[in-house]
């Protein structure tokens, strides 16, 4: 087991250097020492220690990001147990995380934290990686190494049926509409102003709370990714999709931006290695396919 106690400290001087969605700023923080570990912080050139030599392999997300991932009561449909908690997480990227773990013969433990405070505890090694719907910028691989892609996911954006931008066929046709996103992701960082004259309001500090926004009318339409629309859209029928991919009035993003990873400490080769033997074996349609059997899945509160 990690020493999740030992390392709560570290996490949390290093929680305002990260958001999920967009890189922590400056420089990386020098890692502590791998949970489990009687070692000191890793220095240059040092070997990083894998986390796994326990056989657990201890994976963080928020438990609040469906069809990605989302916490329940039971442990109905395969959830797993969230560490310190009487809840249980599914989701994606509880699925993908137990298919890693079947193939390397590794037990699956589940840490809960918030958003912005995931890539701090990779970085400290209060846990061994991330799976939580991390897209693999170029600014993120400055602070952790990156598995996969575990998913590719096309940008989005989500209104009402009946609202005013029901109709529109590119991100042109939504100018001059009030939208927001997720706090610390490319869709509000990186999309959003790429809309004309868009009224841009304050970014939602998770996705359920995004979503509330675009139900309750505070905005017009928000901005995500398809796997987050589509399970949208199976808990709020009355909103729609608007996918503008394949034509060219659509938002400009790069490979990297839509590439989903699984995050790990800087220079941890071992399990990068180990995690990535099991993902090249899949294709974009293996992916696809899990990621609807968690969307048909997914609790209506999820």
């Amino acid at each position: 087991m990690k020493k999740f106690t030992a390392l709560l400290l570290a996490l949390t001087l290093l929680a305002g250097l990260a958001a999920c969605g967009g890189a922590p700023s400056g420089d990386p923080t020098p890692a502590a020492s791998p949970a489990g570990s009687a070692e000191p912080a890793e220095t240059p050139g040092a070997a990083v220690a894998s986390g796994v030599e326990d056989g657990v392999l201890t994976v963080a997300m928020e438990c609040a990001y469906a069809p990605y991932n989302w916490a329940q009561a039971d442990d109905s449909n395969g959830a797993v147990p969230i560490k310190d908690s009487s809840e249980y997480a599914n989701g994606y990227d509880v699925m993908m995380a137990k298919k890693l773990c079947e193939a390397n013969g590794w037990a699956l433990e589940i840490v809960r934290l918030d958003w912005d405070s995931l890539i701090p505890a990779v970085q400290t090694g209060l846990v061994d990686a991330v799976i939580a719907g991390q897209s693999m910028t170029p600014e993120r691989m400055e602070q952790v190494d990156f598995a996969g892609p575990y998913l590719y996911a096309t940008i989005v954006c989500l209104t009402l049926k009946d609202g005013a931008f029901a109709s529109a066929k590119g991100i042109s046709d939504l100018a001059g509409g009030t939208a927001t996103s997720q706090l610390g992701t490319i869709w509000y960082d990186t999309c959003l102003p790429q809309v004309k004259d868009a009224k841009i309001q304050p970014a939602a500090e998770t996705a359920p709370a995004m979503l509330m926004a675009l139900a309750t009318k505070t905005v017009d339409f928000v901005c995500t990714d398809m796997p987050t629309a589509q399970g949208a859209v199976a808990v709020y029928p009355e909103m729609t999709i608007l996918d503008f991919s394949g034509g060219g009035d659509d938002f400009a993003v790069s490979e990297s931006d839509v590439n989903i990873g699984i995050s790990l400490m800087k220079g941890n080769a071992i399990l990068l290695d180990a995690l990535n033997n099991v993902l090249s074996a899949m294709t974009a349609d293996d992916f696809n396919v899990l990621m609807a059997e968690a969307t048909e899945i997914q609790p209506s509160n999820g």
